[in-house]
């Protein structure tokens, strides 16, 4: 058994396809009426599916856990692309939680919220 995809919802799949543009991730057949959306990404290991919080909600007859359950971690090749990332999402107003720091684990970080609330964690070896 392996890892095959990571999803989280959206209340509003045209803002978070922007949001996740910015962080690399293609749309090459984005629709604005689509429920569900895998955007294209550059290792293609583990896939990101992003799905309309109201057809989760129909599939499951329950709502879907509130954004601040669950996060994932986003690896940058160099300590100033975690610096230009994060930088590129506060200037197209997404939501900075920790601005970039060099944490004791070697590492520099930052963390940001898509539009839902998910935080995404932006590293690069120091």
């Amino acid at each position: 058994m392996k890892l095959d995809a990571v999803a989280v919802t959206s209340k509003d799949l045209k803002k978070s396809a922007e949001f996740y543009s910015l962080l690399g991730f293609t749309f090459p057949d984005f629709d604005a009426e689509e429920k569900h959306l895998e955007p294209i990404t550059e290792t293609g290991s583990v896939r990101l599916m992003i799905d309309d919080h109201e057809l989760i909600k129909s599939i499951t007859g329950k709502d879907p856990l509130p954004a601040n359950h669950s996060s994932f971690a986003l690896k940058c090749d160099s300590p100033s692309e975690v610096d230009a990332v994060t930088k590129k999402i506060a200037e197209k107003g997404f939501t900075i939680i920790k601005e970039p720091w060099d944490a004791f684990w070697g590492q520099r970080y930052a963390i940001i919220a898509d539009p839902d609330g998910y935080m995404v964690d932006i590293f690069a070896a120091l």
